[in-house]
């Protein structure tokens, strides 16, 4: 999703001050950036610091971003840097214990990189659901809770055949592996299915 054009649109209407776009890419990349907090190990106080700190510097840098479709890399190594900021400011650790953001081991690199398609396919997936149908969405809650819904639970709460579930359930998947932003997803990985539930068989 690295020329993802809803980012690029996003990041273009932000870019000029509209308020919804703003909001979106904060629903969209806050779980990345709090993610990263989370791997440099920071309280949620500092992790809060760190989140405020990144969007503060994205609102002042928006406007002069060369590529749109690269905000997802700009937010990690942004997060990065504040993250690493934190910790010396914090922990006074001595030189060279924390590396630069800008010398990153590259398992740390790697890290980073799970995170973003993490984020990036969670985004894809939420945006996917939120414009399935109704009962589509229900089902597939009730098919994703922990620890799992019975058949025979659903059958009650959703007032539908146990026989029927498994069909429904092919059909809302179906629905979602093609819509937009889940399709995009197959450039990077052909083989994975865009980060969709495992849902289990048919019974």
């Amino acid at each position: 999703m690295r020329n993802d054009p809803q980012v690029i649109d996003l990041v273009t209407r932000a870019g000029i001050g509209e308020r919804a776009a703003w909001d979106a890419l904060v629903e969209r990349y806050s779980p990345l950036i709090w993610s990263i907090c989370r791997r440099c190990q920071l309280d949620r106080a500092d992790a809060e610091d760190v989140g405020q700190a990144v969007w503060l510097r994205l609102v002042e840098h928006v406007g002069s971003l060369r590529d749109p479709a690269a905000l997802p890399g700009w937010l990690v190594t942004t997060t990065q840097r504040e993250c690493y900021r934190v910790r010396r400011a914090r922990c006074r650790l001595a030189d060279g214990q924390v590396s630069d953001a800008e010398n990153l081991p590259d398992e740390q690199a790697t890290v980073a990189d799970d995170e973003l398609l993490r984020a990036e396919r969670q985004a894809a997936l939420r945006e996917a659901v939120m414009e399935l149908p109704a009962n589509c969405q229900q089902l597939l809650t009730l098919l994703t809770t922990e620890p799992p819904t019975s058949y025979a639970e659903i059958s009650v709460k959703l007032g539908i055949p146990v026989g029927s579930i498994g069909p429904s359930r092919r059909r809302c998947l179906d629905r979602l592996r093609r819509h937009p932003a889940i399709a995009a997803l197959s450039d990077a990985d052909a083989a994975n299915t865009a980060g969709l539930p495992q849902l289990g068989g048919d019974t």
